[in-house]
């Protein structure tokens, strides 16, 4: 980038904390949000990164999320592995936050735990959770539904969400192994960006309002997109509908949609997420388990095969070692949300 801005990560989460406190945040959700969003860009993860900022503004300036909810942590029970916290129409980035601590613990004693966030606004990827866990020696699924935006395979029209799912394994030495995607062929934040950008999108990512296969982002967006793998990518779609949606007693996508209106804002739903103890899984059985689960990757890697999140991992490194490259133009922008507040979006 010729016109390049370095800024540390430190420097950027003051940046996005004050842009959001402008537009009402209080501390806790605010700090939580552009954690994550902080992320996203020292991850090269562009497409949950700043762009995520608009769409958030837009959800609280439409009254679809509170700024300043406090969520709280639904008492189980002691004996319990199942957590709850209710994010108060908040975003789940501070509801995540503070059940995690009781996920881990609860997951250590009793081998597996869940945590369900009901009433919450969700923009993010997923690895944030999970490395939340992998950090504290634990494995760990997250998942989440959406609104309707993808179409079942077969069908005609979205009823499906994007419906992401992340896992993540701790390693002894270096980064997690992580995996993070859309159930979706694309999440809808990458069509998003070849609309912005003016590219068509690859064969085989989404229909139009017609049900017919298109590579206009436009025509994508005002369609359906579709499941990843066909019938396979639906089925997992589905499960995440009835475990982060039904089960949890939140919204499933459809119901999102039917309560926002429009794709137009964040989505409001529930998020799972649930945690493992390899050592208490494996307590009793020959070897350690994060000792043999390294004999697997090398053996991976041994094959040239690359480990899922690894070009993530590289642009952490050089972005911890040299900054978060952002254009004038990026900086510009947060300049304007600084400055404008809910005012600069519609």
């Amino acid at each position: 980038m010729s016109d390049a801005i370095t800024l540390t990560s430190d420097a950027l989460q003051d940046r996005v904390v004050a842009i959001l406190s402008k537009a009402g945040f209080n501390a806790q959700q605010g700090a939580a949000i552009a954690r994550v969003i902080v992320a996203g860009e020292r991850d090269a993860c562009k497409s949950h990164g700043i762009y995520r900022i608009e769409g958030i503004l837009r959800a609280v300036k439409a009254g679809k999320a509170r700024p300043d909810a406090v969520p709280v942590l639904e008492q189980q029970g002691d004996g319990s592995a199942i957590v709850r916290v209710d994010a108060k129409s908040g975003f789940s980035n501070a509801a995540f936050e503070l059940g995690v601590p009781v996920l881990a613990e609860r997951a250590r004693r009793f081998g597996i735990a869940a945590l369900a966030i009901n009433d919450c606004t969700h923009f993010a990827a997923l690895w944030p959770e999970v490395e939340a866990l992998t950090d504290r020696g634990l494995a760990a699924f997250a998942m989440c539904p959406s609104y309707s935006t993808v179409a079942p395979a077969g069908g005609t029209a979205p009823l499906l969400g994007t419906n992401p799912l992340a896992f993540g394994w701790p390693r002894l030495d270096g980064p997690p192994y992580v995996f993070d995607f859309a159930t979706s062929v694309a999440a809808r934040g990458e069509i998003e960006l070849h609309r912005r950008a003016g590219t068509p999108l690859p064969e085989g990512w989404a229909i139009d309002a017609d049900g017919q296969p298109t590579t206009d982002p436009e025509a994508a967006l005002a369609g359906a997109m579709l499941p990843f793998g066909g019938h396979k990518g639906s089925a997992i779609g589905t499960m995440i509908e009835l475990l982060a949606g039904v089960m949890i007693g939140d919204f499933t996508s459809r119901e999102a949609l039917d309560h926002l209106g429009t794709t137009a804002f964040a989505p409001r739903h529930g998020e799972l997420i649930v945690a493992f103890s390899p050592e208490a899984f494996a307590a009793g059985r020959p070897g350690n388990p994060l000792v043999r689960a390294e004999a697997l990757f090398e053996a991976i890697a041994g094959q040239g095969a690359r480990l899922p999140s690894q070009r993530r991992f590289a642009a952490r490194a050089r972005a911890e070692k040299d900054g978060i490259q952002l254009t004038s133009e990026e900086i510009g922008k947060l300049d304007r949300l600084l400055e404008l507040g809910l005012d600069a979006v519609a």
